[in-house]
């Protein structure tokens, strides 16, 4: 057994938080505001950006994992200064850094994106999540710390609410056989990382030297358009089938005015609006993580929202 830290405890850092306790570590979570008690996580409340105090809390461990995520509108201010604490920390007590990453990175590109794809983003927020792993990829080129990311597509499934875009825009209407609406467009072949296989990801390259170094891309399925997704879904929940609606463009752009979350989508709109395929097979070449079965990454989103929002069956 090993001490593993995670940053953040949203979905992401909640699901690789529980995962390590079910494999026997002793995992310590770190947000902000902290949290109640829960078997087997200890929850210590502290400014992850505070590189000291950061490092104290990690001190002993095996692997700092970096889960935490800022509001979506304040990431070019609060993302850098979350890098360069996790990699203070993770310098000054030997840890492993495990970042996770996304694919905003590489920016608009054709065909299916790959690890060796440059980090080619002219946007924001795609700049600086590049900015930041190479800079912890450049302190692990020095030898100075241990450092792999993980990089997922859109997230969903059990624990995945209002950010992701089969989750909160989409099951609580389709659970009513009332018609969804989303982004771009709905016929557009589009990845999506089943969070479980992401949190499985993030434990297993902890342990893995030879997965250090570099950037992988979690296991992912073949790419289902949001239409194809949804019908899965409903079918999974035996529903009516359901409409998918795009949402027109003047209607984004109106609610841009008053979201700073909506307004923040343009820059990656295009992921949405034109096929945007993952490939994952560097990693499932080397590693023992795959991908959830399809059937069964359906039925256990579905499950857990019909919990969630205590729908009968």
């Amino acid at each position: 057994m090993s001490l593993h830290v995670v940053m953040g405890f949203g979905p992401a850092g909640a699901a690789t938080a529980r995962l390590l306790v079910e494999e026997g570590h002793a995992v310590r979570v770190v947000t902000r505001s902290g949290r109640g008690a829960e078997p087997g996580i200890e929850h210590v409340a502290l400014d992850a950006t505070d590189g000291g105090r950061l490092a104290e809390a990690a001190r002993g461990a095996a692997a700092i994992h970096h889960c935490a995520a800022p509001p979506y509108h304040r990431w070019a201010a609060e993302w850098p200064p979350l890098i360069a604490s996790a990699c203070r920390a993770a310098e000054e007590t030997g840890a492993v850094l495990v970042m996770l990453g996304n694919l905003y990175g590489y920016g608009p590109v054709e065909g299916p994106l790959t690890e060796g794809l440059p980090l080619a983003a002219t946007g924001t927020k795609g700049r600086v999540r590049a900015a930041g792993w190479e800079a912890a990829r450049k302190l692990h080129d020095e030898g100075r710390i241990r450092a792999v990311e993980v990089r997922a597509s859109d997230l969903f499934g059990p624990g995945v609410t209002d950010g992701g875009h089969l989750a909160g825009r989409v099951m609580p209407p389709l659970l009513r056989s009332a018609p969804v609406s989303v982004l771009g467009d709905p016929d557009a072949p589009h990845s999506w990382s089943y969070l479980p296989d992401v949190a499985r990801t993030l434990v297993e390259v902890a342990g893995e030297e030879r997965a250090w170094g570099r950037a992988w891309h979690a296991p992912t399925g073949p790419a289902l358009s949001v239409r194809e997704m949804v019908d899965r879904l409903a079918a999974r929940a035996g529903t009516a089938p359901v409409a998918v609606r795009r949402v027109p463009s003047a209607v984004l752009g109106a609610a841009s005015f008053f979201s700073p979350l909506i307004r923040e989508l343009k820059e990656v709109r295009y992921q949405f609006d034109r096929p945007f395929v993952v490939d994952s097979s560097a990693y499932a070449s080397e590693f023992a993580a795959r991908a959830t079965p399809l059937g069964e990454q359906v039925g256990a989103t579905v499950d857990w929202w019909r919990e969630r929002l205590a729908v009968p069956r």
